[in-house]
C-alpha cells in the first residue's frame, strides 16, 4: 500500500530531528511509527537490537570529526629487579 501525506512544516521539522537521532531517513523513522501504532512489532524492535552494524551504531556522530585512531603510546618500561 502507497500513502500520500501532507505533513505540517514543524511536524516534519520535528520527525527529521527525531529520526537523524536514530540515525535513520525521515521515511524509514515515519514507517516505524507507524507500524509501532499499528501494533506490529518494528525491525529493531524484534531483532532485539538497535544497530545492524558499527556504520549505523556510529551514525549519530557523524559530522563530529571525533578521532578514534588507536594511540600509539606504549607506556613506560618498569624496572622489576
Amino acid at each position: 500500500m502507497t500513502l500520500t501525506l501532507e505533513i505540517k512544516p514543524e511536524v516534519e521539522e520535528a520527525l527529521a530531528r527525531k529520526a537523524a537521532t536514530q540515525g535513520v531517513e525521515v521515511t524509514a523513522y515515519a514507517l516505524s511509527l507507524l507500524e509501532e501504532a499499528a501494533g506490529k512489532p518494528t525491525q529493531q524492535a524484534a531483532s532485539g537490537s538497535t544497530a545492524v552494524d558499527l556504520i549505523e551504531l556510529f551514525a549519530p556522530l557523524r559530522g563530529l570529526n571525533l578521532d578514534f585512531e588507536r594511540d600509539r603510546d606504549l607506556g613506560r618500561d618498569i624496572d622489576l629487579g
